[in-house]
């Protein structure tokens, strides 16, 4: 069961060019800002500046679905044919994220958060 597209990722090569232009897109300054990531809130979306994303096989902004049980949902997608780009690891707090490509080269994005 997912909770919806709440995310969205941008793999960045010059990530100061990126917060600046986010930062007016936006009208708000950035929740997260360190040389690894960068996160914007705004309207109730999350999104993320990933200067490591073109390392990770990211080609473009990725939307992250949130879901129940990443485990289970990785699987089905993988079970359907889905390619692992990033595998499942833990970025904090709890937060588990991983992403895969479909036959189609479609990009998908999980996060499970922990249990409240």
């Amino acid at each position: 069961m997912t909770a919806g597209v709440k995310t969205i990722i941008y793999p960045v090569k010059d990530l100061a060019k990126a917060k600046a232009l986010f930062t007016q897109l936006l009208g708000v300054e950035p929740y997260v800002d360190e040389p690894y990531y960068v996160g914007f809130k705004d309207a109730g979306q999350d999104v993320g500046l990933d200067p490591n994303g073109h390392a990770k096989g990211l080609t473009g902004p990725v939307p992250f679905w949130h879901v129940d049980d990443i485990k289970a949902t990785l699987a089905a997608l993988i079970g359907e044919g889905a390619e692992t780009l990033q595998e499942l690891q833990d970025v904090g707090n709890g937060r588990l994220v991983a992403s895969v490509k479909d036959a189609e080269g479609n990009l998908y994005g999980l996060i499970e958060d922990p249990a409240a």
